[in-house]
């Protein structure tokens, strides 16, 4: 089991993509890529992206995000969204925990979040801006996890 898993629900940019692959396989994480993909696993950008850290990355492309839950329902999901005041630092992270962003243009479905409100996590940012770009907000949270459980990699 890894010690941090790392969900992308529907990603757009395989750029974005590439890079979180490579912060997984840098950080020990594992990458879920969750329903529709923008683009091919095959795509030049994505692979330029990820260098040579591909051999490196336990990846698993899953159908749908509630696949997941259900075949790790002993798990913790965080939802990471702008839509909520729950501070990304206030959580107290466990080995194996699930860090699920959406997609870049849409972020995670309303439904979702309204089901998941106590597992929503938000990084801080000035009142005037929208959003952090998604490989920026991945590898705040995977380090915050990696700071919090003392992991030596």
């Amino acid at each position: 089991m890894s010690y941090i898993n790392v969900v992308l629900y529907e990603p757009e940019i395989p750029q974005n993509t590439g890079n979180i692959a490579r912060l997984c396989a840098c950080c020990d994480a594992k990458l879920y890529l969750v329903g529709r993909l923008g683009f091919s696993l095959s795509d030049k950008f994505l692979k330029r992206a990820g260098l040579d850290y591909w051999d490196k990355l336990e990846i698993e492309q899953i159908p749908s995000l509630d696949d997941l839950i259900n075949r790790n329902a002993h798990a913790n999901f965080y939802y990471f969204t702008t839509k909520t005041k729950n501070k990304y630092t206030d959580i107290k992270y466990q080995k194996g925990d699930f860090f699920v962003f959406g997609p870049e243009t849409r972020g995670i479905p309303e439904e979702i979040l309204n089901k998941n409100k106590n597992y929503c996590a938000t990084i801080p940012m000035k009142k005037d801006t929208r959003s952090l770009n998604l490989s920026n907000s991945v590898a705040i949270a995977v380090y915050e996890a990696i700071r919090q459980l003392n992991i030596n990699l």
